[in-house]
């Protein structure tokens, strides 16, 4: 079986249905919970654990490879980052997101394109 929204095979019995659609559990979970970059609550929730002591931040290999990337080429599109570090774009906007709410990475536009920036150079 296949996702209707992604075209990854689904194992027999694992598949989700909504609105008409049979899904992956990921594009299903994508579907229920989208993503939210700008999120005040979130900011202010990663704010808060970071300012405790003892708390240390822990990223994930794909945002430590974000970071990287925009380290060393500067903002860059999110197609063109997900191309670099070979990352499917759902799974960069996801990280994307987390990134953003630790203030780490931000979006803006440059000449009429979206891109990603480290959250520095503003």
């Amino acid at each position: 079986m296949q996702c209707e929204r992604c075209n990854d095979m689904i194992s027999e019995g694992e598949e989700r249905q909504l609105h008409g659609q049979i899904l992956c559990e990921d594009c299903y979970m994508d579907l229920l919970s989208p993503l939210k970059a700008c999120d005040p609550w979130a900011v202010h929730i990663a704010k808060t654990f970071s300012k405790d002591e003892g708390y240390v931040l822990q990223l994930n290999a794909i945002q430590q490879k974000i970071l990287d990337a925009l380290s060393a080429n500067g903002s860059m599109e999110p197609k063109r980052l997900s191309e670099t570090l070979q990352v499917k774009e759902t799974d960069l906007e996801r990280e994307i997101a987390v990134l953003r709410h630790m203030e780490k990475v931000s979006g803006e536009l440059k000449a009429g394109k979206r891109v990603i920036r480290m959250w520095s150079e503003k």
